[in-house]
């Protein structure tokens, strides 16, 4: 089956989004639109596939309030109808390359022996990554795919979006219970709802030039 397209509605919803500043808290995404924005999370693409990544909603109202007061008492945090964290993994073992081959033999009806080869590619990279001490910062890296892919999502929806990053990752860990776990927080997004009184709801969007930031190599 091929994507239905629609570049207008694209580029429109693009240019309707932006980084929420205030929601509107008696606003709330309903069931099976954040079920897609979910899936968003879960197909986003990775490095060889690999999926190193966990993601956290917070729908504790008193949790998100601790966690308010180590994002900058930011208010998206707690007024946005739903508050997600993405943590990606620490390192890359063995084990974490065998679950996704393993994943792949059964979901594809592969003899996991005929990925060998795949293996090997993959645990030479992540060996390379290890010897520069490199890992961490890879799989971080590899957060804001999901994320990008969110974002874009929302807007599609119709639902309003805020990415965090002005937030204590230690923190967070230790409120979200990921300590002593292979994951560690990375950034946060707010989705819900613009509220009325926002600001930056209709400022223009500053942009540079296509000319500015695109170039072709004929």
């Amino acid at each position: 089956m091929n994507p239905a397209t629609n570049a207008p509605a694209l580029t429109n919803a693009l240019n309707w989004r932006y980084a929420t500043k205030r929601f509107d808290p008696t606003k709330t995404i309903p069931a099976d639109t954040w079920h897609a924005l979910e899936e968003s999370l879960r197909l986003a693409p990775s490095s060889f596939g690999l999926q190193p990544w966990h993601f956290v909603v917070v729908t504790n109202p008193g949790l998100r309030k601790e966690l308010q007061a180590h994002s900058w008492n930011q208010p998206q945090i707690v007024e946005a109808s739903h508050l997600i964290v993405i943590a990606s993994l620490q390192s890359v073992e063995d084990q974490t390359i065998d679950t996704f081959l393993n994943a792949t033999a059964q979901t594809r009806n592969q003899n996991p022996a005929d990925l060998a080869g795949y293996r090997q590619m993959i645990a030479g990279f992540v060996a390379h990554l290890r010897e520069a001490k490199g890992i961490e910062a890879w799989t971080a890296r590899q957060a804001y795919l999901p994320l990008g892919f969110l974002l874009a999502s929302a807007a599609v929806l119709g639902i309003d979006a805020c990415p965090l990053e002005g937030i204590d990752p230690a923190q967070y860990n230790k409120l979200l219970g990921l300590e002593g776990t292979p994951y560690s927080t990375r950034v946060a997004c707010a989705l819900g709802y613009r509220a009325s009184t926002d600001a930056y709801a209709n400022a223009p969007k500053v942009r540079f030039s296509r000319d500015t930031v695109i170039s072709y190599r004929a």
